[in-house]
């Protein structure tokens, strides 16, 4: 299969070649085809919900096993209603505060949606994006579109259009190259029950900005019960290994900045002596310590430096998890292509979107 590669132009998704990409794209999804296209979390690989054998594309594509249910995305309110058979008042205040965003909300599924999209569960996970691209595609195609992330099943999520061609070229029908995404990791899912809001995964939608607006108790339930994988997850990105790069990632933390920075350090020390290939996840406030207490050459960002080289990727201000979100998936990939055999990477705090950054680097782990 050849993958088509369209362009929205940057910062103009309303220009005549933009259009022209985005009708294009959405025309494919019309016809049962795989779209590859932007949101502001990370790209996601859609095709017609209502299509089984459209589905089942992306399952093929992203050799994704059967119990991972899909994220149903639609460009407006209007079309929730082919998707979700039930709304409560707690889920409509929670979009009336997030939507368009990166919220998924897990709903009664209309009947019209087929068991493949939800793994056979009675519940569907919905988002309208905020991504004028992914909102220009959704309401062109005219068709609520299921779309898990743009990448191989189990690997990491891909935040330009070249990510999912390392992953996806040759496999889908298009790709709608809309530049970089925002931020960078994926949406926050929450199930909306009587009793309170439930967290299935953590995202860019903060812990602190939910609580204000679910009434009951918010809480988390972010691992899979024993047997579950043998039926359903029940909502995406819940799979125990799960945003992993192909090299071994292996977690540090520390008390304090400075106990952080030390432990990178003598991580990075013992694995080199081990004779792997070290790659580094190295926020901005760590570069100087790093060089500091290592004598020995760095690449960074791929600047070769000599023999024994530690592979260091800037990964942006600890004091500024945004940025650490925005950058992750990024960071894991580069040092993947510097050949690495084992990356070492600081915990953030688990505040805010800290708490999605800690969630994709466990997952990503063999912790």
């Amino acid at each position: 299969m050849e993958t088509l590669r369209l362009t929205v132009e940057a910062g103009d998704p309303e220009s005549e070649a933009s259009r022209r990409a985005i009708a294009q794209a959405a025309e494919i999804l019309r016809g049962g085809g795989t779209v590859a296209f932007p949101t502001e979390t990370v790209y996601g690989l859609g095709a017609n919900a209502l299509d089984v054998a459209a589905v089942e594309k992306i399952f093929v594509a992203k050799e994704r096993p059967s119990w991972d249910p899909l994220i149903v995305h639609i460009g407006e309110r209007e079309m929730l209603g082919t998707v979700a058979a039930e709304v409560s008042q707690d889920a409509n205040r929670l979009m009336e505060a997030f939507w368009p965003g990166p919220l998924t909300l897990l709903l009664v599924k209309h009947p019209r949606i087929p068991e493949i999209v939800t793994a056979g569960l009675e519940r569907v996970g919905v988002r309208m994006p905020a991504h004028p691209v992914a909102q220009a595609l959704l309401r062109a195609a005219e068709v609520p579109v299921a779309a898990p992330s743009a990448n191989r099943f189990g690997r990491i999520s891909p935040t330009c259009a070249d990510h999912v061609a390392e992953d996806l070229e040759g496999r889908i029908d298009a790709i709608l190259d809309g530049g970089e995404t925002t931020h960078g990791v994926e949406s926050t899912v929450v199930d909306v029950r009587e009793d309170g809001c439930v967290i299935y995964r953590p995202g860019t939608i903060t812990l602190e900005q939910l609580r204000p607006v679910c009434r009951g108790e918010v809480r988390f339930r972010t691992e899979l019960g024993e047997g579950e994988l043998a039926k359903a997850a029940p909502a995406p990105g819940m799979g125990v290994r799960h945003y992993a790069p192909r090299a071994r990632l292996v977690l540090v933390e520390g008390a304090g900045l400075g106990g952080v920075e030390l432990a990178m350090m003598e991580e990075v020390n013992r694995l080199e002596a081990a004779g792997e290939v070290v790659g580094a996840m190295a926020p901005g406030g760590f570069m100087a310590a790093l060089m500091a207490m290592r004598k020995k050459p760095f690449d960074i960002r791929g600047f070769t430096m000599g023999h024994n080289t530690v592979h260091v990727y800037h990964w942006g201000s600890w004091g500024n998890p945004e940025e650490l979100a925005r950058k992750l998936y990024a960071g894991l990939r580069w040092l993947d292509a510097a050949g690495v055999t084992v990356i070492v990477c600081p915990l953030p705090a688990p505040v805010g979107i800290g708490l999605a950054v800690r969630d994709r680097l466990v997952r990503a782990s063999d912790r």
